[in-house]
């Protein structure tokens, strides 16, 4: 199939481009930079420009034959959406609406979307199950629940089909070690954790150890990057015209954050100082995935279930690429 990766150049983004050229798609990156990275797609395959561009959006489904769309590109800071919610609605709301009617225009109506376990908010079970209410509390997470329910109404009135697939705390790196997380700023554990380890932060700051868990720190569930890009190629091949699909993405078992540190030193050697801070406002104690029936319609299984092993593909990326991928 022909397949255009909005957001291609970023960290899941490009990830699952890769996954989709080796299963033999062709594949085109569409992706404005601000975020992503050129050093991140493919040579010739990168189409620059913003998602709110609805021409260039036309053509580059049209020129290039577009089977389905794989949709990624999103502000995804949720520290940053309270603070700006404006910039998030016009991105992830009114961009995301800008590629369904350039879709609709070109007549591609397949797409799988990048969607969050924020539109949870607080769970009120764990593990969380894709028919636990969805209550955001933040606006990035209520941008994403938008798109899903925009995609299930296009999926009724326009015949589109679709997968929105609910990830959990993306991590690791891709195993060759070319692919990783480069983001600025940073805001992911791990690649936090690792920068005290290669020496560019002095220490890890764990926001609050007062939580009703096994060692008072949140406890997430991380599932490797790799795992999520082989899920989205699963459900590209099960969609079907006027059906869509809502599916979380982990590993079912939750890690907390002093369990991730501790890893992490045991994987790089390293004695990764830490301090205690505040809690943050809206950070949930727990949150883990219930991801059966991800298991059972895509046939999905993740292969990392170990710490370590994930965080050792992180540690050779970030060891090979200490400033991401201007090295």
């Amino acid at each position: 199939m022909n397949i255009l990766v909005t957001g291609g150049a970023g960290y899941v983004g490009s990830h699952t481009a890769l996954a989709l050229v080796r299963a033999g798609h062709q594949v085109w990156v569409y992706d404005n930079l601000a975020q992503g990275h050129r050093a991140a797609v493919a040579h010739g395959r990168l189409i620059e420009g913003p998602l709110q561009d609805a021409a260039r959006l036309q053509t580059a489904l049209s020129e290039n034959r577009i089977d389905a769309v794989m949709h990624f590109a999103a502000l995804s800071l949720v520290g940053e959406s309270v603070v700006d919610p404006a910039r998030y609605y016009h991105n992830n709301i009114v961009g995301t609406l800008t590629l369904l009617d350039a879709m609709r225009a070109a007549r591609v109506s397949r797409i799988v979307f990048s969607s969050t376990t924020a539109t949870y908010g607080v769970p009120e079970r764990i593990p969380i199950l894709e028919s636990a209410p969805q209550r955001p509390i933040n606006p990035y997470g209520f941008t994403k629940l938008v798109i899903e329910r925009a995609l299930a109404d296009y999926t009724s009135a326009y015949a589109f089909s679709f997968a929105a697939l609910r990830y959990f705390n993306a991590a690791g790196a891709s195993r060759e070690g070319n692919l990783g997380e480069d983001h600025d700023p940073e805001t992911h554990l791990i690649p936090l954790v690792l920068q005290v380890a290669l020496g560019q932060r002095e220490q890890i700051t764990v926001f609050g150890n007062d939580y009703p868990t096994l060692d008072g720190t949140c406890i997430r569930d991380y599932v490797h990057v790799d795992d999520l890009a082989d899920a989205h190629l699963r459900a590209l091949q099960r969609l079907q015209p006027g059906k869509g699909l809502c599916l979380n993405l982990g590993t079912g078992h939750g890690q907390s954050v002093q369990q991730v540190i501790d890893a992490c030193r045991r994987v790089t050697g390293h004695a990764i100082p830490q301090t205690v801070g505040p809690r943050r406002p809206g950070d949930a104690p727990e949150l883990v995935a219930d991801a059966t029936a991800a298991k059972t319609i895509l046939g999905w299984q993740p292969r990392y279930t170990d710490l370590d092993a994930l965080i050792e593909t992180a540690w050779k990326w970030h060891r090979a690429h200490p400033h991401g991928f201007s090295d």
